[in-house]
């Protein structure tokens, strides 16, 4: 049956949704690259919270969803950027994520590795005070058996006065990881409080302080992840690392492109898109196994439409698209988000994901999904 689907503008416009989705199956272990999905939160929705409360979380339908991703051989990256870290999940609930995700990982021999920050300082702090956050959350991620992905840190961008200060604060925590870290560099289109990062306005000096950390702890660095949108210069940036570092592209833009390489190389993955397109990554992926690179693109290159739909700006707020394709999907029960931000994007915004990822075949139950947006629009007041 037709939809009627609101356009950018509110209008009403026709969209005939499929009937049959592309169910890609689990399969073999990935040989080619690492892959790893950041995935996002569900929310308790019985809880009585307000936006400001401690994140109330459904830990079965999150632990669920962590499943779901290893089922298909991709592995998790958590509490990161996607599952609302610093934009509803505080340390104390991303601390818990951590172990309750790590455990699970145990369980059913998933790949995981968790994000390691400063969170936990609330208001000013000082470069010991940075240094101490961070060690005690390495403390708890690698006691938990997960690899660690040290995060850029709102604290330390309002701290630090130069590259110095971040060469310092890197190199001591590197010094005392007990296994090799992945090195997360989040741009300020995903958070603003991290303009300048690396103690530098340029991009280009950033990148300079950014790879001499990495060089003088070659053997600390698993790899790097880099979100900064750019693909040229990811591959920049890639060209430089020394002999055995990985880079995990973070870049929802052009991930296929980064993910295929080229001459030079390529990127591994880590991406918060490959939350909602979990399925249909890991079959492009096992494609690329193969040698098949053309194979590869024609999977994942039509998957950028949607992408770049999720992550337009303000990018921050990709995350609300992310966990409603998750509830047309049927991966959970309910459209509600922690901190509220199920809001945060507009009813338009929404029907142009589900028709997007509906043309992709993304949805396990085509039908489901389109009687959940019909719910939807029917709560704004629109008859579909």
């Amino acid at each position: 049956m037709t939809i009627h689907l609101p356009d950018a503008h509110g209008a009403p416009r026709a969209y005939e949704p499929r009937t049959e989705h592309l169910a890609p199956a689990p399969g073999a272990p990935f040989t080619s690259r690492t892959v790893f999905a950041a995935a996002h939160v569900v929310a308790d929705p019985y809880a009585d919270v307000t936006p400001d409360s401690p994140a109330a979380v459904d830990w079965d339908a999150t632990l669920a969803f962590r499943r779901h991703l290893w089922s298909h051989g991709l592995g998790v990256a958590e509490a990161m950027d996607t599952a609302q870290r610093g934009m509803g999940l505080d340390w104390a609930g991303a601390a818990e994520l951590i172990r309750r995700s790590a455990a699970e990982a145990r369980a059913v021999g998933g790949r995981i590795a968790c994000g390691v920050g400063t969170d936990q300082l609330t208001g000013p702090a000082s470069l010991a005070g940075v240094r101490a956050a961070y060690e005690e959350q390495l403390a708890l991620v690698e006691d938990s058996g997960a690899q660690a992905i040290l995060m850029a840190s709102r604290a330390l961008a309002a701290t630090a006065k130069g590259p110095e200060d971040y060469l310092r604060v890197y190199g001591h925590l590197l010094r005392q990881a007990a296994d090799p870290v992945i090195l997360h560099w989040l741009g300020p289109m995903f958070d603003p409080a991290l303009e300048g990062y690396w103690g530098s306005p340029g991009l280009d000096a950033a990148t300079d302080t950014f790879l001499q950390v990495v060089a003088a702890h070659p053997d600390k660095v698993d790899g790097i992840k880099v979100s900064l949108l750019d693909a040229r210069r990811e591959v920049g940036l890639r060209r430089r690392l020394p002999k055995g570092v990985r880079c995990y592209t973070g870049d929802d833009f052009h991930y296929p492109e980064l993910i295929a390489g080229d001459e030079h190389g390529f990127s591994h993955a880590l991406l918060g898109v490959f939350d909602p397109l979990g399925p249909l990554a890991a079959r492009a992926v096992r494609v690329l196994d193969t040698g098949d690179t053309d194979g590869f693109r024609a999977l994942l290159d039509p998957t950028v439409e949607l992408s770049r739909h999720l992550f337009q700006a303000p990018t921050r707020f990709y995350k609300t698209g992310v966990v409603f394709l998750a509830w047309l999907a049927g991966h959970q029960t309910h459209f509600t988000m922690v901190g509220g931000l199920q809001s945060a994007r507009s009813l338009p915004h929404l029907a142009r994901a589900y028709e997007l990822a509906d043309r992709l075949g993304l949805f396990p139950d085509p039908k489901r999904a389109e009687e959940r947006m019909r719910t939807l629009l029917s709560l704004y007041g629109v008859t579909a």
